[in-house]
């Protein structure tokens, strides 16, 4: 049974694999804990989470911060890391109208499922 915020977070964050991610490219910040900060690509982007290129690994569980132009940095926690690539999940969901705004500008695609 889930119990706290973040377990209830977690769960939902799980549900929400199969929910269209939309294909972009970001280009952006990305900062891990303890770590410089480095340029990347956001590759698709949720209400919950994103993708972008990291060429070090980023170990699960490891907390991130994203920052896309002309934005304030977004804390998120790694999920996976997998040959340049890596899969975190917002600590807060986004707000539809700033996802919807990001798609905008950016033309993004739906696209559904991890690759």
């Amino acid at each position: 049974m889930v119990h706290t915020q973040q377990e209830r977070y977690e769960a939902a964050a799980q549900e929400d694999r199969s929910a269209p991610r939309l294909r972009i490219s970001i280009p952006a910040s990305l900062r891990p804990s303890g770590s410089k900060g480095f340029q990347t690509a956001v590759r698709d982007l949720s209400l919950s989470g994103f993708s972008a290129t990291a060429m070090t690994r980023i170990p699960p569980r490891t907390m991130c911060w994203l920052t896309l132009p002309g934005k304030e940095a977004v804390s998120a926690k790694a999920v996976w890391w997998d040959n340049g690539l890596v899969g975190c999940a917002f600590d807060d969901l986004l707000d539809p109208m700033e996802l919807e705004t990001i798609l905008a500008r950016w033309n993004g695609e739906v696209r559904y499922g991890r690759d």
